[in-house]
């Protein structure tokens, strides 16, 4: 189960929430800022940081600032294909690195790379921080990909053997690699003393192997970043990052207008499509593995019925969502694999918005309008509640324009909304999705770079045992799922893949929206800024202003 994925899309709908709002920032990181020299690139995140230490982070912007302090083994480049990065070379069957049963990865790393503080980078250093991932003291968002490890072996300062519990295919972009919860390596020199991560000096003034290294955190307001001259993949050709916190987008859109800021990360649907049209600014939104969706109670009458959920997807306008809501600044969805990934199939098609073909279905299946104009089945209204969360803006427009679709093909919806907390609470705590107490939601999900969606659609991954909350569970999807996850070989994985998001369109467990890539807005002047999709800094010591 990967608790990160709802976490990170948990985060993000929270970030979104409060960037619809009007209030104030405390000073956001304007001012003195805009004195700043042509070297010193400005970077507006929209929310303050918790912490600084990559195995403690908890949301996408934290996860963006530790990727220019810390480093990974692997990485991506702006194709999304995988790069060494603290690795030599990435482990791939063909050259070694993946032993022929799957069970073992061999990593080779760098020779030239230091510390911040001076110190060598060795194999110590990744052991450790995977020992530190999977200590129970710390309290680490997601152990997914590291818990697949048996054990991790390091025959000398440049050598990683890792040994996994099972043939785990993802394991190459989850063992400090571009996951959904990506984690960079820790010094062990500085950090193998404390039994507990918590609560240490480091979380605040972190020393890593990054392209920049911390100089300062003003909390509630900025924290800057400088060149680490001695970095391995080449200096910096920016002397100094100064990222703004700016909660409030009013605020953000001043400053990139007013020449107080260079760039923005995670721009909001609205922001973005207001600070496009300014020929002074760029706008930049690269293929993500993410997504928003209506995802449908399978295991709740009447969606138990596989006719009435595809009615319901063919009844649903998702271009019109997408224009209405995000001002067209997404892109359409097929299923849940987005064209980021390599597993994306071109030859599949979204379902159509055919609300004549809705309406013959549930006619069909026994749902004849009654007189009131709404459906009726044996004395019962088709009658559905929408769950969703409060506090922003375009998800309370979304779900009001599915109410409106589905009433004109007789389907009554219900809106109920609820503090984020409450709608993914773990089914212990009685979590709305994860106890199954709704009948549909709108759902967002952000994945890494592995095209891995078992513990969404898996039977075995029903909540509480995982991230399953449509309940869905379909011997043919388990088929596909093992035979995804039982080699390193693409090409079989590709046709996987391939089943997997086809099964997904036959059996609508879900009506799929649009891809939700993450969306920037920069300066031209800023040169060389390529996100890939989940990392905006894996090329940070080449950006030029």
């Amino acid at each position: 189960m990967s608790i990160s994925r709802w976490h990170r899309a948990l985060a993000a709908l929270l970030v979104a929430a409060s960037l619809s709002a009007c209030s104030q920032t405390n000073g956001g990181g304007g001012g003195s800022s805009s004195s700043a020299n042509d070297r010193d690139l400005r970077i507006i995140v929209p929310i303050d940081l918790t912490t600084l230490n990559p195995i403690l982070a908890q949301n996408q912007i934290e996860a963006s600032v530790d990727g220019l302090i810390f480093s990974k083994l692997v990485s991506l480049d702006a194709h999304g294909n995988e790069i060494p990065d603290l690795a030599a070379v990435v482990p791939t069957p063909e050259n070694g690195g993946v032993s022929k049963n799957g069970l073992t990865i061999t990593y080779h790393l760098r020779h030239n790379v230091k510390w911040h503080d001076g110190a060598p980078f060795t194999s110590r250093d990744v052991k450790f921080t995977w020992q530190a991932i999977m200590n129970p003291r710390n309290n680490v968002v997601s152990r997914v990909g590291f818990n697949e490890v048996a054990s991790v072996d390091t025959p000398d300062p440049y050598t990683v053997v890792v040994h996994l519990k099972r043939v785990y295919p993802p394991e190459i972009d989850f063992f400090f690699g571009e996951s959904d919860s990506p984690v960079g390596v820790l010094p062990a020199h500085l950090l193998a003393q404390y039994s507990s991560l918590n609560e240490v000096p480091f979380d605040a003034d972190p020393v890593g192997t990054g392209p920049y290294r911390f100089a300062r955190w003003e909390r509630g307001d900025r924290i800057v970043l400088d060149a680490n001259r001695q970095y391995f993949l080449g200096a910096p050709h920016i002397a100094r990052l100064t990222i703004l916190i700016v909660p409030d987008q009013n605020t953000s859109t001043t400053l990139l207008q007013s020449n107080g800021a260079d760039v923005q990360f995670e721009v909001t649907s609205a922001g973005y499509h207001a600070l496009v049209q300014n020929p002074q600014l760029v706008g930049e939104i690269p293929n993500g593995p993410a997504y928003e969706a209506l995802i449908f109670n399978t295991s709740r009458p009447p969606l138990n019925d596989v006719n009435v959920r595809r009615a319901l997807v063919y009844a649903v306008d998702a271009r019109a969502i997408m224009r209405d809501t995000e001002y067209n600044t997404v892109k359409p969805a097929v299923a849940d694999l987005t064209p980021f990934s390599w597993a994306f199939d071109p030859a599949l098609h979204a379902t159509p918005y055919d609300p004549a073909k809705a309406a013959a279905l549930l006619d069909a299946d026994g749902w004849r309008v009654g007189a009131g104009g709404m459906r009726e089945k044996n004395g019962r209204e088709l009658s559905l509640q929408l769950v969703y969360g409060q506090g922003s803006q375009s998800a309370e427009d979304t779900v009001e324009e599915v109410q409106q679709m589905l009433r004109k093909v007789g389907v009554s919806v219900q809106l109920k909304s609820y503090s984020y907390v409450n709608l993914y609470e773990s089914a212990e705590a009685g979590g709305i999705l994860y106890s199954g107490k709704f009948d549909m939601t709108l759902y967002a999900w952000i994945s890494g770079a592995d095209p891995d969606n078992s513990s969404q659609w898996t039977c075995a991954a029903i909540p509480p045992a995982g991230n399953n909350v449509s309940h869905y569970c379909s011997p043919a999807m388990d088929a596909a799922q093992r035979l995804a996850l039982s080699t390193f070989d693409r090409t079989v994985r590709k046709r996987a893949y391939a089943r997997v998001e086809s099964l997904l369109l036959e059996d609508a467990p879900a009506a799929f929206l649009f891809d939700a890539p993450m969306r920037y807005i920069y300066r031209p002047q800023l040169k060389n800024f390529i996100p890939n999709g989940i990392s905006e800094g894996w090329n940070a010591q080449e950006w030029q202003l």
